[in-house]
């Protein structure tokens, strides 16, 4: 039958698994750190999934694909909601890339206190959330759009990228969230002279870079801007 259904660009795709929450009938799956449609008739086509996805890869077409079962999708749902209840078991694995666990070793190195760095955030609060658009910080100011995970992952984070910037701080896959909106308000209502985005390398932190890219374009303010990647290690990438 010829009717809706997504469609998903692998190459857009940051697999950042916000479609796969958004999916109320559980027709979409990470699969090797990619968005995949599992079953054409797990896809009610209405498209939830769509504004979830901060890399713009996902679109609805119209063409042959089998009917959809709407059996599977409230068993999935029912399924869901009995697993939010209950207390959810740890998995033994992830297909997301950024999730994977692993140890990094390091040398043994006593704390020194006496030569604790002071901390150089400039602004409070610091979340993208949570932050006021119309805030007298953000004047004339240079702003680090920073993935959480960044300030712990590189330990000069406060001396080489915070020092002189308002600090805004984000994880689109724990938030949930596309930042575009609330950053192109910022931008339009202030005169902000540049922006460094700092990010992980692990592909959910494509989240907050589209987020930027998005606000700059709708803000319609040409702004300069470069981002730094980190490696999870703590070591800088590119810049």
């Amino acid at each position: 039958m010829k009717r809706k259904i997504i469609t998903i660009d692998e190459e857009k795709c940051n697999g950042c698994g916000l479609c796969v929450d958004a999916c109320h009938e559980g027709a979409i799956a990470l699969v090797d750190g990619k968005a995949k449609l599992i079953s054409e008739s797990y896809c009610d086509g209405l498209g939830a999934c769509l504004p979830h996805c901060p890399a713009d890869a996902i679109a609805i077409e119209e063409r042959e694909a089998e009917a959809f079962d709407e059996e599977y999708a409230i068993r999935h749902q029912q399924e869901k909601l009995q697993k939010k209840e209950a207390p959810a078991p740890q998995p033994a694995a992830c297909n997301c890339p950024g999730s994977r666990s692993r140890a990094i070793a390091r040398a043994s190195v006593p704390p020194v206190r006496e030569a604790a760095a002071e901390s150089q955030l400039a602004q409070w609060p610091c979340q993208i959330k949570l932050v006021p658009v119309n805030a007298p910080f953000f004047h004339r100011a240079h702003l680090l759009i920073a993935a959480s995970c960044t300030a712990y992952a590189y330990a000069n984070v406060h001396g080489e990228f915070m020092r002189g910037r308002v600090t805004l701080i984000g994880c689109p896959k724990l938030d949930g969230a596309d930042y575009s909106e609330k950053l192109a308000e910022i931008l339009r209502a202030n005169d902000i002279r540049s922006i460094t985005v700092l990010r992980m390398e692990v592909p959910c932190c494509g989240g907050i870079v589209t987020s930027v890219k998005n606000a700059i374009i709708q803000s319609g303010e040409m702004i300069p801007w470069h981002m730094v990647t980190l490696s999870t290690d703590g070591r800088i990438l590119e810049d």
